[in-house]
């Protein structure tokens, strides 16, 4: 375990990216005894030899139709419609955005980038600083990880056995939560910097309707989702496969934003993401197995559970640590490696795993906004040419309000499990 942990921390440093961390660290750890060599080839291919696994492709392919397919345009006029005449509209704007957009795409990057190529500049032509609209664009992809359907939420859910339909519809409450709290954060922010509304006046109810008429074929997407899930019609592989067939329909032939020839560039656009989430699962696979070798699991509820047996004081404890392990590891790779330890633990003190998960996932996507490894932050400053230095500054309003949402949704966990109960 040594050695694998010197490989671990050394590849660290030279800024490898986790999934080869994880997998040198591995073949490092098995290289002492050549007889189990091969298990490094072997845990890497039945690691992925999961049908669910299949939803994360097929949603990829979604998110990346509905980006490209002229949704973006259509849901930004609907948002316009409803919160353009607020405080702050345009930053009003690019949260509601992201609740619609959320609802397609499962990824903070993908959203981030939208928001980063559409929504910053035309901020930057109505008087925001660059800092702000490119702080306003990270804060609000973080909506997308917990609205189904979630990618981060699918891995925690095959990781960890449980009800992947169930973290899907956990996920709602909280995304509505922390789109309120964006959206009050802005409208503090907006008065202090004295930006103004987008629109002098409230937009009419006829002028409602019209932008709705055109967003609906994507405000249908998620509502699909949902009905689909409930009424058990299809599994949430299923549903991935529906999506994407109907994300690449609208997109192609009722709004023409995607022609026949660009169906290459998507598909390999989504082919570059899903291969990449599918080489941290496989090498995470490897991982896990040190872990369970080495009772690393069984370790760690024994230093937990030593602090405190109370789930609260636990929870806090557990928040801490992710708080600081995701200003250094990708959130994907913590939920892969620490997801199936904490569930354990969860059973143990009698937390549900839908409240832990979504608290996860929600927690290591606020790392992914913070220095020096926030993945969102710098595909938004390498979008919108921001400076780390600047995005930090003007983030640090909105990592308070992100930060009462995690505790909100910590010490409250109906406000998570309500609905998966009622509705399961």
């Amino acid at each position: 375990m040594i050695l694998a942990t010197i490989a671990f921390v050394a590849l660290l440093a030279l800024g490898l990216p986790i999934g080869f961390v994880m997998l040198g660290a591995s073949m490092a750890y098995f290289a002492l005894n050549p007889m189990m060599a091969s298990i490094v080839a072997q845990r890497m291919s039945t690691g992925l030899e999961s049908f669910p696994l299949l939803a994360i492709p097929l949603f990829v392919v979604a998110g990346a139709a509905m980006a490209r397919g002229g949704i973006a345009d259509r849901l930004y006029g609907f948002c316009e419609a409803l919160v353009g005449h607020w405080r702050g509209g345009l930053a009003q704007i690019a949260v509601l955005n992201s609740v619609f957009m959320g609802a397609m795409s499962g990824s903070a990057n993908a959203d981030a980038a939208i928001d980063a190529r559409t929504i910053v500049p035309v901020m930057r032509k109505h008087g925001y600083t660059n800092a702000y609209g490119s702080v306003v664009s990270a804060a609000s992809s973080l909506i997308a990880p917990i609205m189904p359907p979630s990618i981060a939420l699918i891995v925690y859910g095959l990781l960890t056995n449980t009800s992947i339909g169930k973290l899907f519809v956990g996920g709602i409450v909280p995304a509505l939560i922390i789109a309120a709290a964006l959206m009050l954060t802005v409208r503090h922010t907006a008065g202090r910097m004295k930006l103004t509304e987008i629109r002098t006046t409230r937009a009419t109810r006829s002028e409602v309707l019209g932008h709705g008429r055109a967003a609906l074929w994507a405000l249908a997407m998620p509502v699909m989702l949902l009905v689909g899930l409930r009424g058990g019609w299809f599994t949430p592989t299923e549903l991935g496969a529906v999506a994407a067939v109907y994300a690449f329909v609208v997109g192609a032939f009722i709004y023409r934003g995607i022609r026949l020839p660009e169906t290459f560039d998507l598909l390999r656009e989504s082919a570059l993401t899903t291969a990449g989430v599918m080489f941290i699962v496989a090498s995470a696979s490897v991982f896990s197995l040190i872990l369970s070798l080495e009772q690393v699991p069984q370790a760690l509820i024994g230093a937990l559970t030593g602090i405190s047996d109370n789930r609260i004081v636990v929870l806090i404890v557990i928040n801490i640590a992710l708080l600081i392990l995701g200003t250094v590891f990708e959130g994907l790779a913590i939920i892969v490696i620490l997801g199936p330890m904490l569930v354990q633990l969860a059973n143990t003190l009698g937390i549900d795993p839908v409240h832990l998960g979504v608290v996860l996932v929600f927690n290591t996507a606020i790392g992914s906004l913070t220095p020096p490894v926030g993945t969102v932050m710098f595909t938004v400053c390498s979008i919108t040419r921001c400076s780390v230095e600047e995005f930090t500054r003007a983030f640090l309003p909105f990592l308070w309000a992100l930060l009462g949402v995690l505790a909100l949704l910590t010490f409250v966990p109906a406000l998570v499990t309500f609905l998966p109960n009622l509705m399961f």
